[in-house]
């Protein structure tokens, strides 16, 4: 058989390489999965509310690349997925609530790290800096992932600016649920999540600055040990069209107890 004739076979008989099944997910969030998987030699974590639109993508990638004997997902919706991946990793556990809950935390327990990937600014009734005091004395590094706002030098409640500023400030319509119910039931109770729509962590809450998250992890007792503006935040509203919004960035942190 001639050279070029075992060339050929070999290459229609070698494995076709395996997708990667974590390529869709956002570098600078692995990246911080990394980090702390390697710098910090983590054993065990808390995924805070990361099925939404990933299928605890984030989860499942740092129970694969690193050595983690104890990890949770929490979320208020799991989907089929997430619970078809759980029996590949016997080290995760779901939890269905609300992350923000004493009931929660309790279940939680000691864990090395927590992920907070997109969610703090949903997060209100606890609002997102008590929910960062709720976990601190059971978390050793928090890895953040959030849309930080940088139109002034204090954080605000993005629904006390109007209807009108409100949407100027978020990546959707009026007409879109669940945020016209918001506005139209804004204190009637959700029948989900039992309490009133305006509460609800479906839809942005908050815009957190910088200082604000750093001033607020430093009176936890916690350090900066890593930090990187990821740039605009970008989505895209119809096919083909990305936007950004002009007062929010992403901004990637890990702090250290």
């Amino acid at each position: 058989m001639s050279r070029s004739l075992k060339s050929a076979l070999a290459s229609v008989m070698r494995p076709v390489a395996a997708k990667d099944p974590f390529a869709e997910l956002v570098v600078d969030k692995k990246d911080l999965i990394d980090f702390a998987c390697q710098r910090f030699k983590i054993k065990s974590f808390a995924d805070m509310g990361g099925v939404w639109n990933v299928d605890g993508g984030y989860a499942f990638y740092a129970l694969q690349t690193g050595e983690i004997e104890k990890a949770f997902l929490i979320d208020t919706d799991f989907t089929e997925s997430v619970s078809r991946q759980q029996a590949a990793y016997p080290a995760l556990q779901l939890l269905k609530g609300n992350f923000g809950s004493a009931e929660i935390a309790e279940q939680i327990g000691q864990v090395d790290a927590a992920m907070f990937f997109d969610t703090l600014l949903h997060q209100v009734n606890p609002d997102w800096d008590k929910v960062l005091e709720l976990y601190a004395p059971r978390i050793k590094y928090f890895l953040i992932f959030n849309q930080q706002y940088v139109a002034s030098a204090k954080t605000v409640r993005l629904l006390d600016l109007g209807e009108d500023e409100y949407f100027k400030n978020v990546p959707h319509e009026k007409n879109e649920e669940p945020y016209k119910s918001v506005f139209q039931k804004m204190y009637e109770i959700h029948p989900q999540h039992q309490r009133i729509y305006r509460d609800i962590h479906n839809i942005w809450q908050w815009g957190i600055t910088d200082d604000d998250l750093g001033s607020t992890m430093k009176s936890l007792g916690f350090k900066m040990q890593l930090y990187k503006n990821v740039g605009p935040f970008a989505y895209t509203q119809t096919p083909g069209q990305v936007k950004t919004l002009r007062n929010f960035e992403n901004h990637a942190f890990f702090f250290s107890r």
